[in-house]
């Protein structure tokens, strides 16, 4: 399969992968802009008394990782039309240099058109450690 130019999309063409490095300054940049101060994504004695592996990553972080992977294919952010994801896994993030490297991947599922418009279903994967944190990931865009 190869990576399609956007004016150029057919069902099964993959969009080039993105890795993303989280650590835990990124949790706190995000917690700041988000307005979200939960414990379980700074205080590793906080998740783990919650039953957490240790410190997560929000998961609207994550979704919006794997929303950069469509909208850096389609290179205009107001071409997504439809975002959606189920949180199935968390992203552990640790208390070192390295953090947590998430995966993501996606390939068109489905091209229509309808009165001019040509929309694409992205299929969007994101694994964490070998397993997938999204499940349903999937997102709409208008193609040029």
């Amino acid at each position: 399969m190869s990576t399609p130019e956007p004016n150029r999309v057919a069902k099964g063409d993959e969009l080039p992968p993105l890795q993303v490095h989280l650590t835990r300054a990124d949790l706190v940049r995000y917690a700041g802009a988000s307005g979200d101060f939960n414990p379980i994504h700074w205080s590793d004695r906080v998740a783990t008394g919650a039953g957490l592996p240790g410190v997560i990553a929000h998961g609207m972080l994550t979704m919006a990782a794997a929303g950069r992977l469509v909208t850096n294919w389609i290179g205009d952010p107001t071409a997504l039309r439809t975002f959606g994801v189920r949180f199935t896994r968390p992203v552990v993030v640790p208390d070192d240099d390295e953090g947590a490297s998430v995966d993501i991947t996606g390939v068109v599922g489905d091209v229509t058109e309808t009165d001019g418009t040509r929309v694409a279903r992205v299929d969007i994967t994101a694994k964490f450690d070998g397993k997938t944190v999204l499940g349903r990931a999937s997102a709409e865009v208008q193609l040029p």
